[in-house]
């Protein structure tokens, strides 16, 4: 294999043949204060019609930004320094500024990351779905109105013609993400790119968005750019992968070949950190080492040769170009392939031999059977307000109902469920945010509901919570080292000189290097900034950290870095966590024990591995199949749902599943269920009239629902 060279023709993300969409050697640039940065260094791809290519890597990699070249829609002071992107026989650079417009405006739509923030608040969904028809194909008013509600039904939305009427802030972020996708399909385009569509939703949501997506490509013939972190969902929905990394794409192959044989050690290094891959031996993850380059410096040879584990001395000098591997796959890596990924753990700088931590053991295997959490009978309801002018209650929302568990030292309980079904609110309940409606809340076996003042104060120091969102949940203006002394300041703990000897401790024991204290909160990365959210939990020495979403926003090996510290954390100071998330895979590599979620309600709750293998409520297994794996899928039948959560203010009667339960039946609406043995494991219990049998097999369905 050479070096700076491409053999002319060989390559396939370079050749494209026919392609709808072809880039060549895309260059950009950003110029920023410090200096130039160049998030694109000569990116090659290339896309069929009626294909979908998914496109990885780290965030930085370049993902977001190709697809932001394609649509002229770089940000600031961005342009494209050289190549080409020529879509559809137009070459979009050279083209001028109406006909690239046109081309874009109306043969590409593009269904961004976070709809809440990419529709205007002040405009209807009617309106900003039928804007791009308006402007593109010169409807009035009205027609543009009537394609938008003919748009709307056909991406699923319930009630068109009222949801055309409605503001995005009354939606929910499923049917937020259903207008984005009308939105880009208004002009019936020719290529759809969906930049991370699914990252804040649940699995369920999650797969109905991906299966509408879909769908909408078959019925028009679009061809499809698929952009995520999330390598579960481009293995089962896209026909090709690229891998991208620092800028440009490292690998390119059909997505069975690569998935099974991966060739640049990048990618085997991504695959090697997926959750669903940790070694059973001891429980951890491959991390990948260091960082990602920094994109405003000159990059020599290959740029993950850094991180590498198999780098070689040729590595490090000249460019690496993409070759061909066999068929269709292209890697530019000059050692590809090698042992298998499951082993790539033992090659990982970050083992538990190396840190020096026993190997993963449940609280019962290490004889700690001390209870450090009892939630009995929690119930948090809140009033629905109606009247125009006199605001007044007219019912309640009932957010958690009725929820009780336990979580022992060193122990993590892991809570799952999809979007409004109150994980986030039992976590506020368990950490003080908020005070029960009824039930109670033990720690340490004291109560600690409705607790004052300097009580209140006393038990804020043995139970503290991590946030989803580090960065909103950290004040701007503070350095890292007051944000980790100020819990200690609250609770007048210590002299300012051990507080600060504390903050020193803190940052190390994150693995964040000494000079972290002076900088703020918008100079870290986001895995950094979730350290930071670790070791500011940790400030007080706490019994229980409650923690909510953690790693929801982060790439598969940033995630992994922080599960494997999290991990290391709990063993060094026997732990105990209330881990929240609606990504099961994360939470069965996580947790001890499992406790599912729907409505308010706790449907099944048992060890982790009882489950995850074994589910007795549908609304677990329709959990645990919604979930997108690299891992090839078994035959069993998949149980799905359709439609979103009903609404928490009018619950259904009985079993409150049941309106979505493919198995049903007349008690379901009359009598709710109990919880009883799910297994011969007595720790396993489930909420259902009708249990799952734990072999895997489905029942009959019902006849008809209730």
């Amino acid at each position: 294999m050479t070096q700076d060279m491409r053999r002319d023709g060989e390559v396939a993300a370079a050749d494209g043949g026919d392609a709808l969409l072809r880039i060549s050697d895309l260059h950009v640039s950003i110029p920023q204060r410090k200096g130039m940065v160049n998030p694109l260094r000569g990116v090659d791809l290339s896309l069929e019609a009626g294909r979908t290519i998914g496109i990885v890597g780290e965030s930085g990699s370049g993902k977001t930004m190709t697809s932001l070249a394609i649509m002229g829609l770089l940000p600031g002071t961005g342009r494209v320094t050289a190549g080409s992107i020529e879509f559809d026989g137009t070459d979009l650079m050279a083209a001028g500024a109406h006909e690239a417009r046109r081309r874009r405006g109306s043969d590409i739509g593009m269904i961004f990351q976070d709809p809440m923030s990419s529709l205007n608040p002040t405009m209807t969904i009617g309106e900003q779905v039928g804007e791009g028809a308006r402007f593109h194909e010169r409807l009035s008013r009205r027609d543009a109105r009537d394609r938008a509600v003919e748009i709307l039904d056909r991406v699923g939305m319930p009630r068109p013609e009222s949801i055309a009427r409605d503001y995005p802030h009354q939606l929910s972020g499923g049917m937020r993400q259903r207008a984005m996708i009308a939105m880009a399909l208004v002009n019936h385009p020719k290529l759809l790119i969906a930049d991370e569509p699914t990252t804040a939703l649940d699995v369920t949501t999650q797969r109905q968005i991906l299966d509408l997506i879909e769908d909408i490509q078959e019925e028009f013939g679009s061809a499809a750019i698929l952009v995520t972190h999330d390598l579960g969902v481009v293995a089962g929905r896209a026909d090709d992968v690229a891998v991208m990394y620092a800028g440009r794409v490292v690998e390119q192959a059909p997505a069975a070949r690569l998935f099974a044989d991966p060739a640049h050690q990048y990618t085997r290094a991504l695959l090697a950190a997926l959750p669903e891959r940790a070694v059973q031996g001891n429980g951890r993850l491959y991390a990948i080492p260091g960082m990602p380059p920094n994109l405003g410096e000159q990059i020599e040879g290959c740029p993950f040769a850094p991180r590498c584990h198999r780098v070689q001395d040729d590595c490090l000098t000249g460019t690496i170009q993409l070759e061909r591997v066999g068929g269709e796959h292209v890697a530019a890596c000059l050692h590809p392939g090698g042992e298998e990924i499951d082993a790539l753990s033992d090659a990982s700088p970050v083992t538990a031999d190396s840190a020096g931590l026993r190997p993963t053991q449940t609280p019962a295997e290490r004889g700690t059977d001390q209870v450090v959490l009892e939630v009995d009978g929690a119930t948090k309801q809140y009033p629905a307000l109606g009247g125009s002018i006199v605001r007044r209650r007219v019912g309640s929302i009932s957010a958690v109902s009725e929820v009780s568990f336990s979580v022992r030292a060193g122990e993590t309980f892991g809570l799952v469920g999809e979007s409004g079904c109150g994980k986030s609110t039992l976590g506020r309940l368990v950490a003080m945010l908020e005070t029960p409606t009824s039930g109670s809340v033990r720690l340490d076996g004291a109560g600690i509901t409705g607790l004052k003042g300097r009580q209140a104060r006393s038990a804020h120091r043995r139970v503290q919570m991590m946030f989803q969102d580090s960065t909103a949940a950290m004040d701007p203006r503070m350095r890292v080292d007051e944000i980790l002394t100020e819990p200690l300041d609250i609770q007048k703990v210590g002299t300012a000189r051990s507080r600060t000897e504390r903050a020193e401790d803190l940052v190390a024991d994150v693995g964040l290097a000494d000079d972290a204290l002076e900088r703020y909160p918008h100079e870290f990365s986001g895995g950094q900034l979730q350290r930071v959210g670790l070791a500011r939990s940790l400030a007080l020495d706490p019994r229980l950290v409650v923690c909510d979403e953690p790693v929801s926003a982060l790439d598969v090996s940033v995630q992994a870095q922080v599960l494997n510290l999290m991990k290391d954390i709990q063993a060094e100071h026997d732990l105990a966590y209330l881990f929240i998330s609606h990504d099961l895979s994360v939470v069965s590599y996580l947790s001890d024990r499992i406790g599912v979620m729907y409505l308010g309600h706790m449907v099944e709750q048992g060890p982790a591995e009882e489950v995850s293998s074994r589910p007795r409520h549908p609304y677990t297994r329709v959990l645990i199949d919604a979930v997108p794996t690299v891992e090839q899928q078994d035959d069993r039948e998949r149980l799905l749902v359709e439609g979103e959560l009903p609404s928490a203010a009018d619950p259904p009667s009985g079993c409150r599943f049941r309106t979505r339960c493919p198995f049903a039946q007349e008690i379901c609406a009359t009598a709710p269920p109990v919880h009883e043995f799910g297994s011969g494991d007595a720790s396993h219990t489930v909420a259902c009239h009708f249990p799952l049998p734990a072999d895997g097999t489905l029942p009959v369905r019902a006849e008809a629902s209730t």
